[in-house]
């Protein structure tokens, strides 16, 4: 390919949209341009690096047994009715009517329509496990689209389902996946961490994700370090630190003039935040709900949400809290009537709490759970920090920040059960399929890679997903020994095979170096007066500083000895 008649252009400045690594270098290198929020055009050097990265993930799945099918992206809401998703996965839904004034979905996932497809192919346990997948456009109305590929509207996904006759089957199927995930990973050249995961809006029992580690990720990864324990913050567990034992106090109420906030109470009152009961309201599902928790802790919400088996989990409106007779501020669980009050765990790892009195400027010490007050659940509703100890071993807890780069889910039967996927046994025996499914976003693969493969220069990319596989740089093209020498090599490396960037353009060495740097190709080859002298060429590695001079004679059979084999290995 010629730079010059490339469709993008590479830019100088850091536009000012951007938010993260690979977004401002995706833009710069003229990979992707924004159509509006969350939607992106790939322009030629995007497009050649999701489809290899498509083409691993293609290679990857097939070895595992699967088979590719292609499923419409419009979906008839009455599946999402008739799983009961519909309200799960709520605004993030693309809706649409047609002229007959029937719902469709833009389909953000295609669990209820493999599930559909399944049902009418499958019958007996003969039929069984399979594994069908695509590679398709998914649709999401994100409400923060960000980070440019990280969190779109609109999206490239590979999907694969599992189908079996029971949990060993569903257990087989996961591991392979698993494997095949990694193997998808390392052949992309992004190293992942496995953690714990929330299933979410796509349900299940036990879920997966796999995490690029890198600075940008919005994802909190809580790990520990001695047994290798980790999982997002959404799911993650941790011992919380107990407070020490304290004889029961009386209830006393005191003064607390203008202060309102966990912070502001503990100031003025001399007591660390830990000493503290925060109350936090939510509504769930239209209804009020009392949160208690421990002032130096947390909520977390996909937690609380799964608690509660609610749909719908919002912070409640001042008016919503106003209305129900409480004292915002000044709020706590005794005494409190008719509102539901869950309550964290925390609440009974210390004593003599400091609380609110439920009228204004006051509180009251001395707050102990069950003697002052009760809760409709107790339960584990925080937010696992960095310093607790670990659940598996005690140690400390460590955080770092991720990007989710797959996310692997065991669905067991709900699916099946709702959109009638059967099977029957050896005995004639009807059961529901067990299910599991396996997702990957090619877009959000291609900027995690950038995001874990730059420097200061620009991206730097590994072989296997790089858009060409050397950047033919020629200086000084007015010299008739540079253009024909460039123009004789390019044709035999493209005719050995090798995936070249010819850069054609009249621009200084500078120029010409530090694009080379920002595309970010594997290889670099130069070609100049200089090294004509000596019937040479100079060939450096982008992730290197070191350059090498090479016979011009023996350049298409060193580059073909270092791109070729890695290009064909599995």
């Amino acid at each position: 390919m010629l730079l010059s008649k490339l469709i993008s252009k590479t830019q100088k400045e850091v536009p000012a949209e951007a938010d993260t690594i690979s977004h401002r270098l995706m833009i710069r290198t003229g990979m992707i341009r924004q159509l509006s929020a969350g939607v992106y055009s790939y322009l030629p050097l995007a497009h050649r690096c999701l489809k290899k990265i498509e083409n691993i993930i293609r290679d990857e799945m097939d070895k595992a047994g699967g088979q590719e099918v292609t499923m419409p992206v419009l979906q008839p809401r009455e599946l999402w009715d008739k799983s009961g998703r519909g309200e799960a996965f709520g605004k993030i839904l693309f809706d649409v009517t047609d002229r007959k004034e029937r719902r469709l979905v833009l389909g953000p996932t295609h669990e209820e329509v493999i599930t559909d497809l399944i049902s009418f192919f499958v019958k007996s346990y003969r039929d069984l496990p399979v594994m069908p997948y695509q590679i398709q456009t998914k649709f999401r109305d994100e409400p923060r689209p960000r980070g440019g590929l990280i969190r779109v509207r609109e999206f490239t996904m590979k999907d694969l389902y599992s189908f079996d006759t029971d949990e060993e089957g569903l257990n087989r199927s996961y591991d392979k996946m698993r494997q095949a995930y990694q193997n998808i990973y390392r052949r992309a050249g992004l190293p992942v961490i496995m953690i714990e995961a929330d299933s979410g809006a796509i349900g299940g029992k036990d879920s997966s994700e796999f995490m690029a580690i890198v600075e940008c990720g919005e994802d909190v990864i809580i790990h520990c370090e001695k047994c290798g324990y980790a999982a997002n913050a959404e799911k993650a567990k941790s011992i919380k630190t107990k407070q020490p034992y304290q004889v029961a106090l009386p209830v006393e109420e005191v003064a607390t003039p203008g202060k309102k906030s966990i912070e502001e109470v503990a100031a003025y009152l001399n007591t660390p935040s830990s000493q503290t009961l925060k109350a936090v309201f939510y509504v769930a599902d239209g209804e009020l709900v009392f949160v208690a928790i421990r002032g130096d802790i947390e909520v977390n919400e996909v937690k609380l949400k799964n608690a509660l088996k609610a749909t719908d989990l919002r912070l409640a409106l001042t008016d919503e809290v106003k209305n129900a007779g409480i004292v915002a501020g000044s709020a706590s669980p005794i005494g409190l009537k008719e509102v539901k009050v869950i309550a964290d765990e925390s609440v009974t790892m210390g004593s003599n709490f400091i609380a609110g009195a439920n009228k204004p400027d006051y509180h009251l010490k001395n707050v102990n759970y069950p003697r002052d007050f009760t809760a409709t659940m107790i339960t584990d509703i925080a937010l696992a920090q960095a310093g607790e100890s670990c659940i598996k071993c005690d140690a400390e807890l460590k955080s770092i920040r991720g990007i989710e780069v797959g996310h692997i889910f065991k669905l067991g039967t709900f699916l099946a059960e709702k959109m009638g996927a059967f099977y029957t046994d050896t005995e004639g025996k009807s059961h529901p399929i067990v299910m599991g499914c396996y997702g990957i976003g090619a877009g959000r693969l291609l900027a995690s890679i950038i995001e874990a493969s730059h420097d200061e220069k620009g991206i730097i990319w590994p072989l296997s997903v790089a858009p060409y596989e050397v950047y033919l740089c020629p200086l000084f093209l007015e010299d008739d020994r540079v253009a024909k020498a460039s123009q004789d090599l390019y044709k035999k490396l493209c005719d050995a095979g090798i995936e070249v960037l010819y850069d054609d353009r009249n621009e200084s060495p500078g120029f010409k170096f530090n694009d080379a740097d920002l595309l970010g190709l594997p290889l670099r080859i130069t070609i100049s007066p200089r090294t004509l002298e000596r019937d040479s060429v100079e060939l450096k590695w982008r992730s290197e500083k070191k350059t090498e001079i090479v016979p011009l004679e023996e350049i298409v059979d060193k580059v073909k000895n270092i791109v070729l084999p890695a290009k064909n290995s599995p």
